[in-house]
């Protein structure tokens, strides 16, 4: 084995026996998510807790009444796999009640909240004696013993069963009618401001919420279509949350590419007014990646990103929102080297690393029962409806799981990578490098005494040559490939590399002393 060769296993070898931001002792947690975040260090997994440990002895792939759904107990036996593969935040989809009228799916719609204070009865399980919130508490708990954050997400419109309930939380048009957001017809646009002043009552069931998510351990919330309430809205509770714990996160799902509004009678709040507000980070523009074209597209979304964040004082952070819960599945788009391009990109970029449960083993996110006939349901839908190819939300459905371990080998070897890196890429300048090749995008992140390297083909289809400029490039920098692909061929020359790039190829160089 020659000297390059051992360089790298040594370094993978080092960087899998280490442990994760391991800052937390067990038994004494301290939140520092928002630290974390603002540091761009956070490796985010997004779970649907009724699905995330789900029991299908079956194998049809939904959850019947013989079957074990998944719930806060059970999702704790896989725990120390996703430590494992270094993730270290964990953002839970909704943990509230879900509505039953003109709902969506068998089981409700996770976004169709009826209640802020309580937990999903569906998601506890039925062999434990401790109460639900109980329940919540101790799953967290045991993520915070593996050094696992959570965020709890927080519904943006509340379910047309909360309308009947509370029609004077939610916005109505000239017949008095609820307002439907879009065509999200199981939820109705609340009414957070009534005649340029506060909805009181919304602010205090808001308010609930962060009591009920601090009360169990959580560590962030993760605000869904942010933009659809006011900056003195969100200043008020996001204000209220960090009197009971100043690292406690806001995430807001918002881009500044949603300019339209959802309704003409919904707020429709900017990026800015939204971190004038207190969020501390977003979604940002990342899920336009499998639409670009050209490596300049990419270059200036993190352009664009920096260049926001320097309005503000405090800091501001975005997650590397490539794939979502909302996306279709990658390997949908492009194949599995889309996810593995991906998967480099959260570890490399100036963000926060962004999954979703079953991207990392390839995941289509397809039913064989998808939009057919449910001979039983737990609401008025008598239809297994899905989003084709996107990670179900409305059903009792199998673990998310894909059979690509090809992508999962790749997905720990980055996030240790970017663990390992942590304090050097957290303070890394990001400079974009020259390319000969408009597909081609390429990109260093400058540490103290190195520089980690970073380039790939945005043509799916077809093999691309290019020269990327590397300043201050020289023969005698020692150059390791982190990410060891088949049939590389680069050359190096001062200040230049010179290379093919595969479809979909994206190459991660670890250069030491270089630094510009």
């Amino acid at each position: 084995m020659n000297f390059m060769k051992k360089l790298v296993l040594s370094i993978f070898v080092l960087m899998l026996s280490l442990p994760t931001f391991a800052k937390n002792i067990a038994g004494d947690w301290h939140n520092d998510l928002r630290d974390l975040f603002l540091q761009n260090n956070a490796i985010i997994y997004t779970i649907n807790m009724r699905t995330f440990n789900a029991k299908d002895t079956n194998g049809d792939e939904l959850i019947d009444e013989t079957e074990e759904s998944g719930n806060f107990m059970n999702a704790i036996e896989r725990l120390d796999n996703l430590s494992d593969m270094g993730i270290n935040t964990l953002h839970i989809l909704p943990i509230t009640p879900v509505g039953k009228i003109k709902a969506y799916g068998t089981a409700g719609s996770l976004y169709a909240i009826t209640n802020f204070s309580e937990i999903n009865p569906q998601l506890v399980s039925k062999s434990s004696s401790l109460p639900a919130k109980s329940q919540a508490k101790k799953f967290i708990k045991e993520c915070h013993k593996r050094n696992i954050r959570v965020i709890i997400d927080l519904p943006s419109c509340g379910a047309y069963d909360m309308f009947l309930e509370h029609p004077e939380y939610f916005v109505k048009d000239k017949e008095g009618n609820p307002i439907v957001p879009l065509d999200w017809s199981d939820v109705r646009l609340f009414d957070t401001n009534k005649k340029n002043s506060l909805n009181n009552d919304l602010v205090k069931e808001h308010k609930k919420f962060v009591d009920m998510a601090i009360s169990i351990g959580a560590d962030g919330i993760r605000a869904d279509v942010a933009r659809l309430k006011s900056q003195k809205f969100w200043k008020e509770i996001i204000d209220y949350a960090r009197k009971k714990d100043s690292e406690f996160l806001f995430l807001a799902e918002a881009s500044p590419s949603w300019t339209d509004a959802v309704s003409p009678y919904a707020y429709n709040a900017t990026v800015e007014e939204l971190f004038n507000a207190g969020f501390d980070g977003y979604l940002g523009n990342y899920f336009n990646l499998k639409n670009m074209k050209t490596g300049k597209e990419l270059i200036t979304t993190v352009e664009n990103d920096l260049k926001l964040f320097k309005k503000y004082d405090n800091q501001k952070s975005v997650i590397g929102s490539f794939t979502t819960h909302d996306e279709v599945s990658p390997v949908l788009i492009h194949g599995a080297d889309f996810s593995k391009m991906i998967i480099w990109l959260n570890s490399t970029l100036p963000l926060n690393s962004y999954y979703v449960d079953g991207f990392q083993t390839g995941d289509t996110y397809t039913y064989p029962l998808a939009n057919k006939y449910a001979k039983k349901s737990q609401t008025d839908d008598e239809y297994y409806f899905t989003h084709n190819g996107q990670i179900d939300i409305f059903n009792f459905s199998r673990k998310p799981d894909g059979k690509d371990l090809s992508i999962q080998e790749e997905f720990i070897l980055a996030n240790k990578f970017k663990a390992y890196y942590e304090s050097g890429l957290s303070t890394a300048k990001f400079v974009p490098l020259k390319v000969s090749n408009p597909k081609v995008f390429a990109y260093a992140r400058v540490m103290n005494n190195a520089s980690v390297v970073v380039f790939g083909n945005l043509d799916f289809k077809d093999k691309q040559a290019v020269v990327v400029k590397v300043p201050k490039l020289k023969h005698k920098n020692k150059i390791v490939n982190i990410r060891v692909v088949k049939n590389i061929h680069n050359e190096y020359s001062k200040g230049k590399i010179k290379t093919t790039l595969a479809p979909g190829d994206i190459q991660v160089l670890l250069i030491r002393n270089l630094v510009f």
